[in-house]
């Protein structure tokens, strides 16, 4: 038995979680979600509660009982207070700016890197040096996503430079790069 599927999701006051067909739908201050189900695993809300259920002891069904169970956890947890990821820019030049449904990155390029910014995610720029971005939504998945596009637009170089967009707090491991005049060029 799955550990974690097992164990039941509290559903906190103002927080609405509906179950249609094969998807949880769920309703909180915050925004509202919907996820479908996987085959073979069912969701039942019993008073201030939300219980996971599988089917039968495949593998398959075994595999996605505490997965749902995670998934709808982080639902509700979403709509009451949203989920966040802080990103750094460290380099010489480099900026951000909000127009409107879009994040542009002036990252060292020749030309400005746009990126749209999905439904339900809110990007903020905080006025730190480095500069720093917020992107916080009611959905953990797409919060993540969004997060990882814009770092995958210059990760930070492991070299002597450092230069890139990197996760608030992230250590990049710095590699040794080439030793010129050393014994080893002669």
């Amino acid at each position: 038995m799955s550990r974690i599927g097992k164990q039941p999701v509290p559903i906190p006051t103002g927080v609405k979680v509906e179950v249609k067909g094969g998807s949880v739908f769920v309703q909180g201050p915050k925004g509202k979600l919907e996820r479908k189900l996987p085959e073979g695993i069912s969701v039942s809300v019993e008073g201030g509660a939300a219980k996971v259920a599988r089917a039968s002891d495949q593998k398959r069904h075994r595999a996605f009982h505490g997965l749902a169970r995670a998934l709808l956890a982080n639902m509700v947890k979403g709509v009451v207070e949203p989920f966040s990821k802080s990103l750094e820019i460290v380099g010489t030049g480099f900026n951000a700016m909000v127009t409107g449904k879009k994040l542009d990155l002036i990252v060292g390029y020749a030309n400005t890197i746009s990126l749209p910014i999905p439904d339900g995610i809110e990007v903020t720029l905080g006025k730190t040096k480095p500069p720093k971005i917020t992107i916080s939504g009611a959905d953990k998945e797409r919060v993540g996503q969004f997060a990882a596009a814009a770092r995958a637009v210059r990760p930070p170089s492991p070299y002597s430079d450092n230069k890139g967009i990197r996760y608030e707090g992230e250590q990049v491991r710095k590699k040794v790069g080439k030793a010129f005049g050393s014994a080893a060029a002669k």
